[in-house]
């Protein structure tokens, strides 16, 4: 390979993984095999293997035609892109169509490997590992919804319980219904009654996987104004979410805010997607619906790691990895995460096992702004951390994350920039976001964001104050102006507090 960039992780091998769908292949490449994978190159192509399938048995020949096209760009793009390994998964369409086994063949001569045709249970599980390695811990049903069928699976922590496939995929029911969204219905209800696992679901969390349900889940952002245009985890009430379906379901999806952003090919797949949701969340009964980014191909991946990979925490791997490529000092981030740790526990503040994870990815995100101009930092950390592709995070821990950072570098009493945001973190996390923001902004004014200090401050006890004591080897960072940010730390907090030189001068502030 080429040197590569700064940018890049210099321990990554890239792997490319092809996925045939019943209506779509897609093409990613990764950087490389990890708890949270990074896409080097993402491409797809609608080619609609499955059109037709129910009447015919067999694949689409136009589909087909286009494929073999497209599997030789595929490969050679996973070659420009580095790819040391190309991995090609099959699923519904490519296992059940007659004709199947010769499209596979000639597939495999153009792609020069050899192809995974998935079983219904392998499709499941791979399916099922992907809303595992997501969410952190996941708790329910999950539901990938592709163009020929329909994969649900029990998921609770690391466990996989029982799972079954149908034949709901948008392109299928389709077919099946003749284009009748009333036969459409009674089919899913019908098939839907199969599953008794979505009994053990009630009030648990629907998990939707798929191209269709995630462009339904855009749909419904761009309907009720959501502030922050992320997929992953977006969640939607059931309840509210029903009137929506129903609209969609009848065909009236050109009048929903959006609609443009939806390719032409997909949209006349979403009466059958939001169907299909809709009596899921009659038959389940889920208390929430949450959308998922991962599927089978992250399964897939999730599935090559070691066991020890699998248990690490997929948040804090991908702040960490944000730490490595943007921040000054690694080292001084995880200081940070310890430092934080002890001054919560000095100032009585008690976090729940979800509030220590934030607060130290917070904190391992906390320096990747610094090459930006000062006055634009605080702006940038928000947005590069609002977006970016985390996974094992709520959208109100992802708030915390950036509102943290954004306090950390614009002061922690700025409420003129994203109020959206501040909104959406809870009054909880946004009072938690100022405290350590607040006390971000002492502690690099006395490690100058290099680390070595930290370990050697101390909180102390000094009547009824707080002191923040600084050993007196270092007694020469002591002065004004770290003592006006503990100023602000002590307005957040309600605390009195005081900035000290150990066998030194002191200053006590409120």
């Amino acid at each position: 390979m080429a040197q590569l960039s700064q940018g890049r992780l210099k321990d990554r091998r890239p792997l490319s993984i092809i996925d045939i769908g019943s209506n779509s292949i897609r093409l990613v490449v990764y950087e490389g095999l990890a708890r949270s994978p990074t896409l080097l190159f993402n491409e797809k192509m609608l080619a609609g293997l499955g059109r037709g399938i129910v009447s015919t048995g067999k694949l689409d020949p136009e589909g087909v035609t286009r494929s073999m096209e497209e599997f030789r760009r595929f490969r050679a793009l996973s070659e420009q892109a580095g790819a040391e390994k190309m991995y090609v998964l099959a699923t519904a369409a490519a296992r059940e169509a007659i004709n199947g086994p010769d499209f596979i063949q000639r597939a495999e001569d153009v792609l020069g490997t050899k192809i995974q045709v998935l079983t219904g249970r392998e499709e499941a599980h791979y399916s099922a590992l992907g809303v595992i390695s997501g969410f952190h811990p996941a708790d329910g049903i999950a539901g990938d919804l592709g163009g020929g069928s329909l994969e649900l699976v029990d998921v609770r922590g690391e466990a996989i319980g029982d799972g079954i496939t149908l034949p709901l995929g948008g392109l299928r029911l389709q077919d099946m219904a003749k284009g009748s969204p009333v036969t459409a219905a009674k089919i899913a209800q019908a098939e839907l009654a199969r599953a008794k696992l979505l009994k053990g679901g009630q009030g648990r969390t629907f998990y939707a996987v798929g191209g269709t349900w995630r462009n339904l889940a855009r749909l419904h952002m761009n309907t009720s104004n959501y502030p922050l245009e992320v997929m992953h985890h977006y969640e939607m009430d059931p309840v509210s979410l029903v009137p929506f379906l129903r609209q969609v379901a009848r065909g009236e999806v050109e009048k929903i805010k959006g609609i443009e952003g939806v390719s032409k090919n997909r949209r006349s797949l979403l009466p059958y997607g939001a169907l299909v949701l809709q009596e899921i969340i009659t038959a389940m009964k889920p208390e929430k619906i949450v959308v998922s980014a991962l599927g089978v191909r992250e399964g897939f991946l999730f599935s090559l790691l070691e066991e020890q990979e699998q248990r690490a925490d997929p948040l804090i791997s991908a702040a960490e990895e944000l730490a490595v490529l943007r921040a000054r000092s690694v080292r001084h981030a995880h200081e940070l995460t310890e430092w934080t740790k002890q001054s919560f526990a000095a100032f009585g503040i008690e976090e729940t096992e979800e509030e220590a994870r934030y607060r130290h990815a917070a904190c391992l995100l906390a320096d990747i702004g610094w090459r930006a101009h000062p006055e634009y930092r605080g702006r940038q950390s928000l947005n590069i951390i609002a977006h970016a592709s985390f996974i094992g995070v709520d959208h109100p821990g992802r708030a915390f994350l950036a509102l943290a950072n954004l306090f950390r570098h614009d002061g922690v009493f700025n409420d003129s920039f994203a109020p959206e945001l501040k909104e959406l973190a809870t009054p909880r996390y946004l009072e938690r976001a100022r405290i350590l923001g607040a006390m971000m902004r002492v502690v690099y004014l006395l490690s100058a964001s290099m680390p070595g200090v930290m370990p050697k401050l101390r909180w102390e006890n000094r009547g009824n104050a707080l002191a923040l004591v600084i050993p007196s080897e270092f007694g020469q960072l002591y002065g004004e102006r770290p003592a006006g940010r503990l100023a602000q730390l002590a307005k957040v907090t309600g605390r009195k507090l005081v900035l000290a030189v150990e066998d030194g001068p002191s200053i006590s502030v409120k």
